[in-house]
């Protein structure tokens, strides 16, 4: 089975996401997608960071707007202690699902990174890295990357020129904060948990 892996703090998940996710689907014809909220992310501060449980509720709920192949939740990065290291997950994952093709779902900050990640030979190892531009510069870099990678690692990999939508959890967390409204950045049932938990209220000036 070819089984997209598109993890992130979520924090909330927001529009840009589920567009990722859709676009991605279709074009490397997925026939299943794990979403995976991160437990404790080991390349950002926890300022402002929703608990476990409300991340995995707004996923839940942003689950309805996604077309395409089914999207699983998958809670393993939310069970373990400690960090939460893609190259733990993936070798977890491939335990679960030994038969299947991984596809890591990733966009232009984390697939320029990657290769500094915690051991990144295993990462490459066990998933296709798949990225997508987010600046008007990103497919060039993304390429350049992508010829480094496949040439440094033996890394598989695959660009994809998908549209950027620009929403960002940090830009969401700030309009949270004041109480502006967020239609059109997070699918609906976001909007209304963020809403009705008060989340994100500690952003406002």
């Amino acid at each position: 089975m070819r089984t997209g892996i598109y993890g992130g703090t979520f924090n909330p998940i927001h529009t840009g996401h589920t567009r990722l996710l859709e676009e991605f689907i279709r074009r490397l014809g997925l026939q299943r997608v794990l979403l995976i909220p991160t437990g404790l992310p080991p390349h950002k501060r926890a300022h402002s960071l929703a608990s476990p449980r409300q991340r995995l509720d707004m996923c839940r709920l942003a689950l309805k707007d996604i077309k395409g192949a089914p999207v699983e939740l998958c809670e393993i990065e939310l069970h373990r202690p400690g960090k939460s290291f893609t190259a733990d997950t993936l070798t977890q994952l491939r335990g679960l699902y030994p038969q299947d093709a991984f596809f890591l779902l990733m966009g232009e900050d984390m697939f320029l990174t990657v290769d500094q990640w915690y051991r990144p030979d295993v990462i490459m190892a066990q998933a296709v890295l798949c990225a997508s531009p987010r600046s008007g510069e990103g497919l060039r870099r993304l390429l350049e990357k992508k010829t480094e990678l496949e040439r440094d690692f033996s890394a598989r990999c695959r660009v994809e020129d998908i549209p950027y939508f620009p929403a960002s959890s940090t830009q969401v967390r700030e309009l949270a904060g004041k109480g502006a409204p967020l239609s059109g950045l997070v699918p609906e049932g976001v909007a209304r948990y963020i809403e009705e938990n008060k989340l994100y209220k500690e952003e406002a000036p």
